[in-house]
């Protein structure tokens, strides 16, 4: 009876205990906008929605170049680009790189704690994003004063932005210096190095990437998520941005889209990099997923323009020998949810002097009955959703042929 009553007491005090941190660490009701790299200075539809969401015309904006190899530079930059788009930015002197500030003593100032606390948002450049956790952590992993006002903020209702670098902080899990994305699928990846704490403002459910497409990054955000046990994953573009709001739902902002990992029914096997029944989804440009709910809603202009499979455009076996390459796996994902064909290859083969070169990648995108794909009238654009994705290793003979 005594060990009932002291096992009941222990769950009663662990329960105490969760109700507790939950009731410190409310829900953030702030925003954020993650964007894969590379925004153009005309890119007003991303510079806009940043300083609206921070508050509008006159919206006061905490910039951080901590990533930057010359963070008074990209700040001065930042900072008069925001102003342009009619902020009130200024620039906070936490960098590794910056010259003749202790940045260390810097991340402890109450005052500029203050200040970034009390802004209606906060945005990080890009570069290296190992500075950014270097500069805002202290050596023992906990917060600094700036870090810790960067998160008051965010939970009062701010907006934290961040482009490239300042995107990969988004996760509690982010890429350090990885190897080749090719030489990753055979190796695998190691913890410190490679992969590291990040900063987790999107919670840590959601794996992050960035300059997805243009690089063909979506193929090492598969065994990072795996090795660290995430089940969704939001790969983002270069010029392009996905809003995250308080109630989780994305919406993509910009030039071009986001891939969407889902792992829930992945399989994977021992060895070289062999998984099945992963699902990739292409959101474009207006697009929503909400992360609650796991519900798309595809851009307006869409709407009415969902792919009918028994009208297909496309009537010819879908193949590409460089899956890797720029937007590849997005153009063929398009064609295929407009195809008369079920499925689409895809393959990556490395060079001779590559690390295991007899080894290369085959990536088989299969429709399945849960496979919906929309076209837009006016940009032609298609939005993809829960395509099926199986990737297992292949021997390459080399040569493939013999010269005479």
């Amino acid at each position: 009876m005594l060990h009932f009553v002291v096992r009941a007491l222990l769950a009663w005090a662990l329960l105490a205990s969760n109700f507790s941190a939950a009731a410190e660490t409310p829900q953030p009701k702030g925003s954020l906008v993650i964007i894969g790299g590379a925004l153009r200075a005309d890119n007003a539809a991303v510079w806009e929605r940043i300083v609206q969401l921070a508050g509008g015309k006159g919206a006061r904006i905490a910039v951080f170049a901590s990533a930057s190899a010359s963070p008074e530079r990209a700040g001065k930059y930042l900072v008069e680009r925001f102003n342009q788009y009619g902020a009130k930015a200024f620039f906070v002197p936490v960098a590794v790189r910056l010259g003749g500030v202790d940045y260390a003593l810097a991340a402890e100032d109450p005052a500029l704690a203050a200040a970034v606390r009390s802004a209606g948002g906060a945005y990080f450049a890009g570069g290296d994003q190992g500075r950014i956790t270097r500069a805002l952590r202290r050596p023992d992993g906990s917060n600094t004063l700036i870090l810790d006002a960067l998160w008051d903020m965010y939970r009062r209702g701010g907006v934290i932005a961040g482009s490239s670098a300042g995107a990969a902080i988004m996760s509690s899990t982010m890429f350090g210096y990885p190897k080749p994305i090719l030489t990753t699928l055979k190796l695998g990846l190691q913890d410190e190095d490679e992969i590291a704490p990040g900063l987790g403002f999107i919670g840590d459910d959601v794996f992050v990437d960035q300059h997805l497409l243009v690089r063909g990054r979506f193929a090492r955000m598969l065994p990072a998520m795996l090795k660290k046990g995430y089940k969704i994953g939001l790969g983002i573009d270069e010029n392009t941005a996905m809003v995250v709001g308080p109630t989780r739902e994305v919406e993509v902002v910009g030039y071009r889209g986001a891939l969407l990992v889902d792992l829930n029914q992945a399989q994977s096997k021992d060895g070289l990099f062999n998984v099945s029944n992963a699902r990739l989804s292409y959101l474009d440009n207006g697009d929503r997923f909400n992360l609650a709910t796991r519900a798309f809603i595809p851009a307006p202009d869409k709407m009415d323009g969902k792919i009918d499979p028994g009208k297909p455009y496309y009537r010819e076996p879908l193949f590409t020998a460089d899956i890797l390459g720029n937007t590849t796996v997005v153009d063929l994902m398009s064609r295929l949810i407009d195809s008369d064909q079920m499925e689409a290859i895809g393959l990556s083969l490395d060079s001779p002097n590559g690390v295991q070169p007899e080894v290369g990648f085959e990536f088989k995108l299969t429709r399945t009955n849960d496979s919906v794909g929309y076209l837009s009238p006016l940009s032609e654009g298609y939005s993809v959703y829960n395509v099926r994705l199986d990737i297992r290793p292949i021997v390459v003979q080399r040569p493939l042929y013999q010269y005479k």
